[in-house]
């Protein structure tokens, strides 16, 4: 059962107890009324609270072993510009930005369950945060042009934060934590980053993103 359908049943429920506060009211059965609504209510505000993170949770893809989640090819632009096109696996969405440095680096946060969220079917979740340019020299890294461009929205409850602000307040968290990739750019280079429950992997998918891996050239830029 998903958390969607665990909202829904809560709020079912919630509504029963709301008809049966009135079917008593209607008896005269006070006291009875009232317990009854004031159970409805609360089931209904809790489904109303779970399909508010839930919504946060859609945000995040199940992550249950090593799999690809984007692909990454560049094409030289000028000194230190690369265009990027990030493919996100696996529904294949395009999004095209302009690097500037020598290296990209992805970022991604996870989400990791226990207990009973486990039997709930919320598997380790994944989401990627960010891609963004890198200068290898310090001093480019904190003067020169930074290119970063956010890879999703947050709405709803955002369980990231609640779980690292108050750790006490969820015991169903295990875990969460940030995780980031970063290689070189050269014009034409193509890499598949993974993702597995340690964090995110870039390989090389070609030759021109092998060499400029192994430091066997610089990135190339055109002027």
């Amino acid at each position: 059962m998903n958390s969607d359908a665990i909202a829904l049943v809560v709020a079912v429920f919630g509504g029963l107890l709301l008809i049966i506060a009135c079917q008593r009211l209607l008896r005269a059965r006070f006291f009875a009324a009232g317990g009854s609504a004031l159970a409805g209510l609360l089931l209904l505000a809790g489904a109303g609270l779970f399909f508010v993170v839930s919504l946060n949770l859609h945000t995040y893809a199940r992550l249950t072993f090593e799999r690809p989640v984007a692909e990454i090819v560049f094409e030289a632009k000028g000194p230190q510009r690369f265009r990027a096109t990030l493919t996100e696996m696996p529904g294949g969405e395009m999004q095209i930005f302009m690097l500037a440095g020598d290296e990209w680096q992805l970022d991604a946060r996870v989400l990791k369950w226990r207990g009973w969220a486990n039997l709930l079917g919320l598997d380790a979740q994944y989401r990627l945060e960010r891609v963004s340019g890198r200068y290898r020299d310090l001093e480019q890294e904190r003067h020169d042009e930074r290119t970063v461009y956010a890879l999703s929205e947050n709405p709803g409850i955002d369980m990231w934060l609640l779980s690292t602000q108050y750790p006490r307040w969820l015991p169903f968290v295990d875990a969460v934590y940030g995780s980031a990739t970063y290689m070189p750019m050269a014009d034409g280079a193509r890499f598949q980053v993974s993702i597995t429950q340690s964090g995110l992997i870039a390989r090389p998918l070609n030759a021109a993103a092998e060499t400029v891996t192994k430091g066997m050239m610089p990135a190339k830029t055109e002027s």
